[in-house]
């Protein structure tokens, strides 16, 4: 099953428990008909905690997302930057290093393109890295005894490699799963205790709870989403267009 609809399917059940449990807590509440002595403490609290790994979530989602975009404009020009060095280089030694950027690039491009196929994008990173190899090795050979071509071809090779590297160790970061497993824990506790103020109040209804129930789920979706952008529908792949114009600039 796709992602996107992995996403949704949580997001619907999420929204299903917390209609349930806001559905029992009021029923409960409404035999009972009286407040219990100092629910509104443990109320505030479980609320405010709630609010709290709510923002703390989606602030991290949403700043790793920009990074990633980020990254992706840094890679396109350091490679850009590291082509047109390859100008120091003997003339001899010029194609087959041209030729080597191009399938450098072509690996790169292809493995963000196969996500969420995972063992497609190894493969293609694989094929990348070996590539790396072979531009170092070629740079070093074509660079002996010219030091000004060693002094800045060597270093915008680095730099484009680094960025390779920082790309792939940040599309692995994310918050641990117990952050996501605590967040859905806190939105179903807080319907049940929404459901039970509803119903020692006597007031609101069925429109309450089901606003509740979707904008938490919605909220949570979100989240979700924008913390996978090369699998849900939230994406960075429009990005890729820097990458795709510094692969057509090369031919």
């Amino acid at each position: 099953m796709p992602f996107e609809y992995q996403v949704m399917l949580l997001a619907a059940a999420l929204f299903a428990a917390m209609l349930t449990l806001q559905e029992v807590a009021r029923r409960r509440a409404e035999r009972r008909r009286e407040s219990q002595a100092g629910g509104g403490i443990v109320d505030g609290a479980v609320f405010a905690l709630l609010g709290l790994l709510i923002a703390f979530t989606f602030s991290g989602a949403a700043s790793r997302f920009d990074t990633r975009r980020g990254l992706i404009i840094d890679e396109a020009n350091a490679i850009s930057t590291a082509y047109l060095r390859i100008d120091l280089l003997p003339a001899a030694a010029q194609p087959g290093v041209r030729a080597l950027f191009r399938n450098y690039l072509d690996a790169r491009l292809a493995a963000y393109r196969a996500l969420p196929d995972l063992a497609a994008a190894k493969s293609e990173l694989a094929r990348a890295a070996a590539v790396q190899q072979e531009i170092w090795a070629r740079a070093i050979e074509s660079t002996a005894g010219l030091q000004p071509a060693t002094m800045l071809v060597l270093p915008a090779l680095n730099h484009m490699f680094d960025i390779a590297t920082t790309r792939t160790v940040q599309t692995q970061m994310h918050p641990p799963t117990v952050i996501f497993a605590l967040l859905i824990a806190l939105a179903l506790v807080s319907a049940y205790i929404a459901g039970d103020a509803i119903g020692s109040a006597g007031k609101g209804g069925r429109l309450h709870m089901l606003a509740f129930a979707f904008t938490l789920a919605a909220a949570v979706y979100v989240i979700i989403d924008i913390e996978y952008p090369r699998l849900g529908l939230i994406r960075v792949d429009a990005f890729d267009r820097a990458l795709v114009e510094v692969r057509e600039a090369m031919n």
